[in-house]
């Protein structure tokens, strides 16, 4: 069992979901951002994702979107991001997840990335552009080094290829609850229920639901039975961040509503 799925199984053992907080590198500003994952730790969350700015965010609504972009304005880079992780290595008890899309790994060089990912205590990736088959060798560098690549399925994902994911897949399933980009929502498709069946056949691993989480009334909308192991949530708790909010008061609404 890898730290990842260790993380979540906990929360669940102590009689709740996981929480997974995702947040832009370096945004607000790069001087912020490292206080701003101190504070989601102290706040008690489960694992960390962090964003990895890219110029052309195909999967990312506005909100992301525009992070993105301070981001990369201000100077943030893939190396940028290896850095703080190397300084900041053991300081985080969540487990740190790097999401972005394949280019700047690729750019940075696939095994170099994995090498380096893994001693400064990186535990998972999420590559939102990079489909199955063509995961392989990425995957491979990443296992090698202890590291997770984490699977990313949706409505529109069947359960055939649902399994196909899980024969190879560590740590925990990303599900997407919309189609479409990221951003948050006022209330969950109705499909989500039966993607979240889907990938519970489909997967032994845990399901964290994510894409359009605002707040814990929309979880509870959904049958008992299809509820996610974790939640993940982004562009709302970026909103917040931005209009001058602390991040643990954000992640403490989840904390209450779900402990």
């Amino acid at each position: 069992m890898s730290l990842l799925e260790q993380k979540i199984r906990h929360a669940q053992q102590c009689g709740r979901p996981a929480l997974i907080p995702f947040v832009t590198a370096g945004f607000p500003t790069p001087g912020a951002f490292w206080d701003i994952v101190r504070q989601l730790d102290d706040a008690g969350a489960d694992v960390i994702e962090i964003g990895v700015p890219f110029s052309d965010p195909v999967a990312d609504g506005p909100v992301v979107e525009a992070a993105s972009r301070r981001a990369l304005e201000q100077g943030v880079t893939l190396g940028w991001i290896m850095e703080g992780l190397r300084k900041h290595a053991g300081s985080v008890r969540a487990g740190i997840v790097l999401m972005g899309y394949f280019n700047p790994f690729l750019q940075y060089g696939l095994e170099r990335f994995a090498r380096e990912a893994a001693a400064a205590k990186v535990s998972g990736c999420i590559v939102p552009d990079l489909p199955l088959e063509e995961s392989a060798f990425f995957r491979c560098a990443l296992h090698a080094e202890g590291v997770d690549l984490i699977a990313l399925v949706g409505q529109n994902t069947s359960e055939e290829r649902m399994r196909a994911y899980a024969a190879v897949s560590r740590g925990y399933v990303y599900v997407a609850s919309v189609l479409g980009t990221t951003g948050a929502r006022d209330a969950l498709p109705p499909q989500t229920g039966e993607a979240l069946r889907r990938a519970r056949r489909a997967f032994d691993l845990p399901l964290a639901l994510g894409f359009g989480l605002r707040s814990p009334a929309q979880v509870e909308a959904l049958p008992r039975d299809v509820r996610p192991d974790a939640f993940v949530f982004g562009s709302a708790l970026l909103q917040h961040i931005d209009a001058g909010g602390e991040a643990a008061s954000f992640l403490e609404a989840w904390t209450r509503k779900s402990g």
